[in-house]
């Protein structure tokens, strides 16, 4: 018989005190656990990449500038055209399986656990999938089911619930599937080597200024490490913690607020074919070799500057400035926005990230979210939490749906947690069961999808002439036991943290269509024989060239 217990409500953002756990002394552990926040991060790949939109065609330099082998010469890039990827790391060892995205055994989502197993992750008997729901949802099932978004969550998934809350544009849902990945990793560290971001920027993602963002000051960006063999120190994220900081990636110069961008770009311009034409006269005027790379320098230098004017005089980087993203008619109202709380601090973040990297000035980014340690208290900690979380998620699928652009976005946490069946009947704890303790073998990871309908909307499930799994089984990349815990036979990411972020990678070069080149630009990769990755594929391509 599950008991139900009423206790003093406690603030959800108030840090995490364990009665079992030492103080935290690493900020890893501070955040995990809500005594520090997580903050948004952006970092520098080339420096004009942040100058227009590099969805949009190359800046309006004069033609005989706007060359190919100047823009070579010069560095002046648009970025990789890949598609944007996003993750959020959860810090703490959060609640993904279950009741949040559905997990079930060999054949899928919906091939269901043990109601002891669905305890485990929190749902009470009465609440399991396939149990008839009294007051179902716009978007359910009817069966504490709902699979609006492709990959299934529970009826009343905080995450989905969160996710619905940021959504404006009608029939979002239908442009977005994804996947879920069962995968044990160590419980409350940061030490998990989950961060993908290196390896996405291998895969090929660039930005037109920045290859990489993160939340954090860290080697990875986030606040779990990145698998070490993929390190690249020249891609090494770098901080952005407020929407002031995207304002300050460039820098226009005094000139154009003296002319305008238009009038101070035909002056940068005149002065580099003045130069051009002087050091021509000087390289044919003289019998001694000019030394190239100075020539380069200088004539670059100039074009640069004009670049820069011309791309960035009149655009404003600020997502508080983006009526897309704050006001009447944004994602996070104008409350949101100045609400002076922590969901103000991780909505702030997440926009600053979310546009940079949807915009194309990115290639990818994380956006770390402390406080994910909830265990040992009422259940409404974690929903609210979870609501917050999902939020930001929304935000980034609604964003990019607005801009017309697919986005991959992927979610994880350091390890997980488990229930005790206890139930939290607050109006926040939502009749669900208490996170009681730490357990890693209910941890799962998951990403979603996002096409535009344009582009040919919802990705379609994998299939090919020799794969013999359902798309129900290429929906859940792995498996549960009926007990509720990760099987760790059930792929090589689902007890290796490493190899898990292996396979998210193989899933974001097989949107593009290049799966098939995962060996080469990972050839010591541990997901097995290259001709057997089918297995550990999600989708279809839905990007065959540059977006």
């Amino acid at each position: 018989m599950l008991i139900k217990v009423r206790r003093k409500r406690r603030n959800p953002d108030a840090p995490q005190m364990h009665e079992f756990h030492s103080r935290p002394m690493t900020r890893r552990e501070l955040i995990g656990q809500g005594f520090m926040a997580g903050s948004a991060t952006v970092l520098s790949g080339g420096v004009l990449g942040l100058f227009s939109n590099p969805r949009s065609a190359y800046a309006d330099l004069a033609a005989d500038l706007a060359t190919p082998e100047l823009a070579a010469l010069c560095g002046l890039t648009n970025g990789a055209g890949k598609i944007p990827f996003i993750c959020f790391d959860l810090a703490g060892g959060a609640n993904i399986s279950g009741s949040n995205v559905l997990v079930g055994k060999e054949e899928g989502q919906l091939d269901t656990l043990s109601t002891a197993g669905y305890s485990k992750q929190g749902l009470p008997g009465d609440m399991v999938p396939g149990a008839a729901e009294t007051t179902p949802t716009a978007t359910s099932n009817g069966d504490h089911t709902d699979t609006s978004l492709g990959l299934a969550f529970h009826s009343d998934s905080a995450f989905l619930r969160g996710m619905q809350g940021s959504f404006r544009t009608a029939g979002i849902e239908a442009n977005i599937n994804g996947a879920i990945i069962p995968a044990r990793s160590e419980n409350d560290t940061g030490n998990n080597p989950h961060n993908p971001l290196y390896g996405i920027q291998r895969a090929g993602a660039d930005g037109s200024i920045l290859t990489l963002c993160g939340s954090r000051n860290s080697e990875s960006g986030g606040n779990s490490m990145a698998p070490a063999m993929m390190i690249n120190p020249e891609f090494r994220p770098t901080k952005i913690d407020r929407p002031s900081d995207t304002t300050g990636l460039v820098d226009t110069g005094q000139l154009v607020g003296l002319l305008g961008p238009a009038d101070a770009t035909a002056v940068m311009e005149s002065v580099y074919r003045l130069s051009a034409q002087k050091l021509n006269t000087v390289t044919t005027g003289l019998p001694i070799t000019q030394d190239q790379v100075v020539e380069d320098l200088v004539r670059c230098g100039y074009l640069k500057a004009a670049d820069v004017a011309d791309r960035f005089g009149a655009v404003d980087l600020d997502p508080g400035n983006d009526p897309n993203i704050v006001g009447a008619g944004g994602i996070f109202s104008d409350a949101d926005w100045t609400s002076g709380g922590r969901d103000e601090s991780e909505f702030r973040k997440t926009a600053s990230v979310m546009k940079l990297v949807i915009d194309g000035y990115a290639g990818a980014g994380c956006v770390t979210m402390g406080g994910y340690d909830y265990h040992g208290g009422a259940r409404q900690e974690g929903e609210v939490k979870d609501f917050r979380a999902g939020r930001c998620m929304g935000a980034c699928l609604e964003y990019a749906s607005r801009m017309g652009v697919p986005l991959m976005m992927y979610v994880f946490s350091d390890g997980s947690l488990s229930s005790n069946g206890v139930i939290d009947d607050s109006q926040d704890g939502r009749g669900k069961g208490e996170w009681t303790s730490d357990n890693q073998s209910t941890a799962a990871a998951f990403f979603l999808v996002f096409n535009p309908a344009a582009n040919g909307g919802r990705a379609q499930l994998f299939q090919s002439g020799s794969d013999i799994l359902t798309p129900a089984q290429h929906q859940q990349i792995g498996y549960f036991s009926a007990n509720g815990d990760v099987q760790r036979a059930g792929t090589p990411g689902a007890n290796n943290v490493n190899l898990l972020v292996e396979m998210v990678l193989l899933n974001y070069m097989a949107l593009h269509g290049q799966q098939n080149m995962f060996a080469t630009q990972f050839p010591t990769h541990g997901l097995g024989d290259p001709t057997n990755l089918d297995r550990f594929t999600a989708f279809e391509p839905i990007v065959t060239g540059t977006i």
